[in-house]
């Protein structure tokens, strides 16, 4: 893109005569003109692209990708119910040079599940620090944890499910119940709503449009949830 000195026209050397000034002052405007217009022009791109990038994320068409830290965090709840439920393959990966990276080549398998609207009772969230653990919880009182566009990246998932007009072996680039679209040619499945009981979790990343965490408590802990 044009700097703003390009985009402003250089002072030419004083002249010998009236008429011929009048003819270099013209000149130099009409090139700051050109010069403006086509700084206007190479930006419109960059601006539409951003702008596709924004509405597509919106809709769910791109995830938003980020380098997990590759230390795994277990989730639990005593219930959770969701509407708008997809569940599909997926691959994380850890920041470049990570110490966590192991023998995978910083790259952890999970499965991917959404949840459009979710509503979880009790829920507890713990991180091995090595020798303690942070420890993090919500929802234990009259109002539950809720959350929209919830995603979350697990190796592990336990509990008692039941599902509501379920899809199972659907093409993860197809789905339409949660918002979101996984890789072509990857098995998926959804469903127009999920409740799970006594569920337990081993994660590698969570994201969330609102996480709403009434009575959150922060603190460590020798065990985790």
């Amino acid at each position: 893109m044009a700097s703003p000195s390009d985009a402003t026209a250089s002072p030419g050397s004083t002249p010998d005569h009236p008429e011929s000034g009048s003819t270099a002052e013209l000149s130099t405007a009409r090139r700051g003109r050109v010069r403006l217009r086509r700084a206007a022009v190479m930006a419109v791109p960059a601006l539409a692209l951003a702008a596709g990038l924004a509405i597509m994320t919106a809709q769910g068409a791109l995830g938003v990708q980020f380098a997990i830290s590759g230390m795994p965090f277990t989730v639990t709840a005593v219930d959770l119910d969701g509407t708008g439920f997809e569940q599909f393959g997926n691959l994380d990966t850890m920041a470049e040079d990570s110490p966590n990276a192991g023998d995978t080549g910083g790259q952890v398998l999970v499965v991917t599940s959404v949840v459009k609207n979710a509503t979880l009772t009790k829920l507890c969230q713990s991180v091995d620090l090595g020798g303690t653990n942070l420890y993090i919880t919500a929802g234990d009182g009259k109002d539950k944890v809720t959350a929209t566009d919830l995603t979350t990246d697990s190796t592990v998932m336990s509990g008692n499910a039941a599902f509501r007009n379920i899809e199972i072996g659907d093409d993860a680039s197809t789905l339409d119940k949660g918002g979101v679209q996984g890789a072509k040619g990857v098995f998926s499945q959804q469903a127009d709503t999920v409740h799970i009981d006594n569920l337990r979790q081993t994660n590698y990343a969570t994201t969330a449009g609102v996480f709403t965490l009434p009575g959150l408590h922060l603190s460590f802990h020798e065990t985790g949830c």
